[in-house]
């Protein structure tokens, strides 16, 4: 049997989470969830190989912001794919201006989170 992809996620609210976890996996991935930016920079060193995505809200619980999570994983691996969920009101980046990433905002469908996720790793050859 294989492997299902990792997905690392960062999500704070236990509501979220749970949705994220039961969309993802019903799409046939696995989900690592984190509550906090620090968290999930420790987790993506340990476990990068492992991790096919990364999504990252785009202000965390912890001192680190999505972004800086983002650039953790982007300087591990230049091309990782990454989806950022943001607050309906973020305003703290524009909208697609990281390569091989997507930005949903706040609220969002599972739907289209699993749809970010496929579309990222559509030809991504990892391991």
């Amino acid at each position: 049997m294989s492997e299902r992809p990792m997905v690392l996620v960062i999500e704070d609210d236990a509501y979220l989470q749970s949705i994220v976890e039961h969309a993802l996996s019903d799409a046939g991935f696995e989900a690592a969830i984190v509550a906090s930016a620090e968290e999930a920079v420790t987790l993506l060193r340990v476990k990068l190989g492992k991790c096919w995505a990364l999504v990252t809200e785009t202000n965390p619980k912890g001192s680190l912001s999505g972004w800086d999570i983002a650039k953790a994983a982007r300087e591990i691996d230049p091309d990782f794919p990454i989806i950022y969920i943001a607050d309906t009101a973020a305003n703290d980046q524009p909208i697609g201006c990281v390569p091989n990433s997507i930005t949903i905002k706040k609220p969002f469908a599972p739907v289209q989170l699993v749809t970010a996720v496929s579309r990222l790793l559509h030809g991504a050859k990892y391991n």
